[in-house]
């Protein structure tokens, strides 16, 4: 029997509570899940895309999980997990303005490969309102981000907004 693999893709910049939570859950629909770390042309990252898999291994490596391996691509994500032997994307949902955007991407995804699924998995109702935009919004005019991230993630950003001369109350 073959192994069931998965593709939890995105930009993870940076990494969030709420990213952890469907990374934990998702790795248990599926045999084998990669973090597929990727980036995207049309966000502004805070950390480069060596950075966030750095963060993204490390985060992974604290959560124990032992079929998680992080993988970074810049590439059309269906390419990608074609060339990874997956059958499976995991998508987090937080609201409806999730679902709509992220059903639209599931039907186009399924024209250019109907042989790989998107599963969507619902945020922990805590975790529903962090965006990694509105962590680093937050971070960037001073406020404590502690809720959203963890403390290795906080101490990321705190030290990468301090680097950019834009030291808050912490």
């Amino acid at each position: 029997m073959s192994k069931r693999i998965g593709i939890y893709p995105g930009t993870f910049d940076p990494i969030t509570l709420g990213h952890a939570d469907i990374l934990r859950r998702g790795c248990k629909l599926v045999d084998w899940l990669i973090v597929g770390v990727t980036t995207n042309p049309s966000k502004n990252p805070m950390f480069d895309t060596a950075e966030r898999l750095a963060m993204v291994q490390r985060e992974v490596a604290t959560m124990g999980l032992g079929n998680v391996e992080v993988v970074g691509f810049n590439a059309l994500l269906m390419k990608f997990a074609k060339a990874q032997g997956a059958s499976v994307i995991v998508r987090g949902l937080r609201a409806v303005a999730d679902f709509e955007y992220e059903y639209q991407m599931a039907g186009m995804n399924q024209q250019i490969d109907e042989d790989i699924e998107t599963v969507f998995l619902m945020a922990d109702v805590s975790l529903q309102p962090i965006a990694s935009r509105l962590v680093k919004e937050i971070a960037l005019y001073g406020g404590d981000i502690a809720p959203f991230v963890s403390e290795q993630v906080r101490e990321d950003v705190v030290a990468r907004v301090e680097k950019l001369g834009l030291k808050g109350d912490y």
